[in-house]
């Protein structure tokens, strides 16, 4: 384990109360924001520490480079962090079947037996036995196994209704042995989700869909929603022209929901656009691409994978359309708040609009699913004006709804109610 300590400061906080130490424990650092969920914590956790005193407990990041350059970042905005020296088991190789077979007989599902340590658990206990904590923070629900371990107030942020993602996993499996094992997983999840959040002080959702969700099918009685956002001044329109016909695909390309859009993408979608607008081209853009998909990429034509790119903005800057083709998913989509803000129209399936708060026809096209999306996506390559405005009043949308500042304005809310024991 490896930690940082920094002298302890006074620090204003916006309601009068003083500052709250809050413990905050995840997967790792999320740093560099390279996926969706590194990018909601570290633009929450940066703008809470302004104000508070936080610890980041966590495991380690598996890139060690990248583990060294986060711990640095993470001291230089005043975080203190305790890193346990485990990374999470890889999600490939003889390993990881020999894991998941292993996992039939656990009564956690994967994705919660593989995040939990005796390693993190003795550091969450031993930070708990050395430093007041006003407010344990689970970042992520499987992390709330491990906070078993430890007493007092605690919040649980529940990225997505994870129950409704392998669902959606069963619905969509093809192939006997994996559908029975993914039933598996998520009949396990309904359990742990029902007693996790239970346990927990209150319950911070992503979108009013999942609040909902959680109260009607787990009878959660505390649930809060902190929307995801965007950094309305990093993403902005570009000054210069798109590319006509170009499309782009955005997302971390190590999620199973995205991969299996990515399929769907290659397979059925952008041949169906490619001939009736021959000019079309893609653009596929993400973090750790496995190694199939760089053949299904090489193999397509008019398709080119840039992967682990250190700014998105130059493809969204240059494309026409970005393409939301997930029919697997929870919470809410930040590529779709990112590609708005920066003024890039979007065709989205209904699962991958799901949780916003935006207008399908008048701030982005939506489809039923992935069967209806390459039409969709046809109509607005051939119809660039209505595109245009679909975009431009996406993005009010987002500037009045979904900037960073305010969202950390909710989740300091909702910590400090937590912590004085109100209830919503």
């Amino acid at each position: 384990m490896t930690s940082t300590q920094l002298a302890p400061t006074q620090k204003p906080s916006r309601s009068g109360h003083r500052p709250l130490r809050v413990a905050i424990v995840d997967e790792e650092l999320p740093y560099p924001p390279t996926s969706g969920k590194r990018i909601r914590s570290l633009n929450l956790t940066m703008r809470l520490a302004r104000r508070h005193e936080l610890t980041y407990i966590c495991h380690r990041n598996a890139d060690p480079e990248e583990a060294r350059r986060a711990a640095d970042f993470f001291e230089g905005c005043g975080i203190q962090t305790v890193v346990v020296d485990r990374a999470i088991p890889a999600k490939s190789g003889p390993g990881f079947y020999a894991r998941l077979a292993a996992n039939l007989l656990s009564p956690l599902p994967y994705s919660v037996a593989s995040h939990t340590s005796r390693e993190l658990r003795a550091a969450l206990q031993q930070h708990a036995a050395t430093h007041a904590v006003d407010l344990w923070h689970c970042e992520w629900t499987p992390y709330a196994e491990s906070l078993r371990s430890v007493s007092g107030r605690r919040v649980v942020v529940a990225h997505n209704v994870e129950s409704v993602i392998w669902k959606r996993y069963y619905e969509t499996e093809a192939a006997t042995l994996r559908r029975w094992y993914v039933g598996h997983q998520w009949r396990k999840f309904e359990q742990f989700e029902r007693r996790a959040l239970a346990e927990a002080d209150c319950t911070i959702a992503v979108s009013d869909i999942d609040a909902e969700r959680f109260r009607r099918e787990f009878g959660v009685a505390r649930v809060d929603v902190v929307e995801n956002g965007v950094d309305t001044a990093y993403f902005r329109p570009g000054a210069g022209r798109r590319t006509p016909g170009r499309l782009l695909f955005l997302g971390s390309l190590d999620w199973r929901p995205n991969l299996d859009g990515v399929s769907r993408l290659l397979d059925d979608i952008f041949p169906a656009v490619s001939a009736a607008e021959p000019h079309a081209s893609l653009d596929i853009v993400g973090r750790n691409p496995p190694t199939w998909l760089r053949r299904r990429v090489a193999e397509s034509p008019g398709v080119a994978l840039h992967s682990d790119v250190p700014d998105v903005r130059p493809f969204l800057a240059n494309c026409e359309l970005m393409l939301v083709p997930l029919r697997i998913g929870g919470g809410s989509r930040l590529k779709i708040l990112e590609a708005l803000a920066a003024g890039v129209p979007v065709v989205s399936t209904r699962v991958g609009a799901e949780g916003l708060h935006l207008e399908p026809g008048r701030d982005l096209s939506v489809s039923q699913d992935t069967d209806d999306l390459a039409p969709a996506v046809i109509a607005a390559l051939r119809s660039p004006e209505r595109s245009t405005r679909q975009a431009a009043s996406g993005r009010e949308r987002v500037l009045a709804r979904y900037d960073w500042d305010s969202l950390a304005n909710e989740m300091e809310r909702v910590w400090l109610d937590c912590v004085r024991g109100l209830s919503t």
